[in-house]
């Protein structure tokens, strides 16, 4: 079946789309995980090839696109964006892949990467591949994955391999889901549909091409996507999912203090001049952030894809406005939640779960303050 990328511009996809998915976002978040309708839904619209090689059968958006699609969905729902960004982003790894790897993952029928960057555990040297062992946290979207990456630390006759710098040699994997078992264990308040759980891997055997160095030196693929540094990568992708529910919690925020009235003066809490004002302040403090934002983005890939490198001045900048982003997005949230009421305090309530879909995506390790 054909595949369409729907990714920038404004109206980032479909009313349909949109429609199905905040009719859904309640049922995914009770159960646990998105609806087999969101995920037959992100297959169709291919969103989660949106960043692999067209060499692999991908479609290489340009990176400002997918970003911008990004913090749509997570607009609609936290969680569905949380997987997307994430999934998509394991997809990326294909460009540092052997291109026939690549194209074997890439192809598979509802292709879905999961994974984990903190690498917990080993890969012991075995012959011509690697014997994986241990356990793994938090991979988003993990019981729709077909593949899972995995850093870990490399081992050899049972000692630790050391890198040229004296500290443990770190590889990336990606291993097929058969060889992985899925350890049911997120209970987080927020992003339920994430279902970001564990996995272990049991003595499985992979072949050394099925391991990979993410470096723009050793991309297999040509694109200005492969040049992107990851970390910048990250920080962009993930800050956007922030400003996106803040988006979603300010849109709910002003209804829900509309329904208040002031107890000493009976006027509607959205009257009061002070509170009319901090609506104000948290709309255009975050309007203002994600301009900044993007101003930064889209001048990076303009200067990636003209043929220069990131340099460490402009991914310093881009992780300056990443972490700003954020920062502005959780006052806005934080400022502007006592005033909504006990009905955002509703665990069934829809702004209770952005909130609390906010609240869990802050505490990404890499988005602390």
């Amino acid at each position: 079946m054909a595949q369409h990328f729907h990714a920038a511009g404004s109206g980032v996809f479909g009313e349909r789309d949109s429609r199905r998915i905040v009719e859904l976002a309640p049922a995914a978040d009770n159960a646990g995980f998105i609806t087999p309708v969101q995920r037959a839904l992100i297959h169709r619209r291919g969103w989660l090839k949106m960043l692999a090689p067209r060499s692999a059968g991908g479609a290489e958006l340009p990176l400002p696109a997918v970003v911008r699609l990004e913090e749509e969905i997570a607009a609609i729902d936290g969680s569905m964006g949380w997987i997307v960004t994430l999934c998509a982003g394991a997809g990326w790894f294909a460009g540092f892949m052997a291109p026939s790897v690549a194209r074997d993952i890439i192809k598979t029928r509802r292709v879905c990467v999961a994974g984990s960057g903190a690498p917990t555990d080993y890969a012991d040297v075995d012959g011509a591949g690697f014997r994986i062992n241990g356990r793994w946290d938090y991979a988003s979207g993990a019981p729709m994955a077909t593949h899972f990456t995995l850093n870990a630390v490399v081992r050899e006759h049972g000692q630790v391999v050391l890198d040229d710098a004296g500290a443990a040699l770190i590889r990336a994997f990606i291993v097929p889901a058969k060889n992985v078992v899925v350890t049911p264990s997120w209970d987080s308040i927020g992003l339920r549909a994430s279902a970001s759980h564990s996995y272990r891997i049991d003595d499985a055997w992979i072949g050394a091409e099925h391991g990979f160095v993410i470096d723009p030196v050793q991309a297999t693929s040509s694109g200005p996507l492969y040049r992107f540094p990851f970390m910048s990568l990250a920080f962009v992708t993930l800050s956007v999912n922030l400003a996106g529910m803040a988006r979603h919690f300010l849109r709910l925020a002003e209804p829900a203090i509309a329904r208040r009235r002031h107890p000493s003066t009976g006027l509607p809490l959205v009257d009061m001049p002070a509170v009319a004002a901090r609506l104000r302040r948290a709309s255009d403090e975050l309007d203002a952030a994600r301009s900044h934002f993007y101003r930064l983005l889209d001048g990076a890939w303009e200067q990636l894809a003209g043929g220069a490198l990131i340099g460490d001045g402009v991914a310093a900048a881009l992780r300056a406005a990443s972490l700003e982003l954020v920062r502005v997005a959780r006052l806005a949230v934080d400022d502007l939640y006592p005033y909504c009421g006990l009905y955002a305090a509703h665990a069934q309530s829809e702004i209770n779960r952005v909130w609390r879909d906010f609240h869990t995506a802050t505490q990404h390790t890499l988005l602390l303050p």
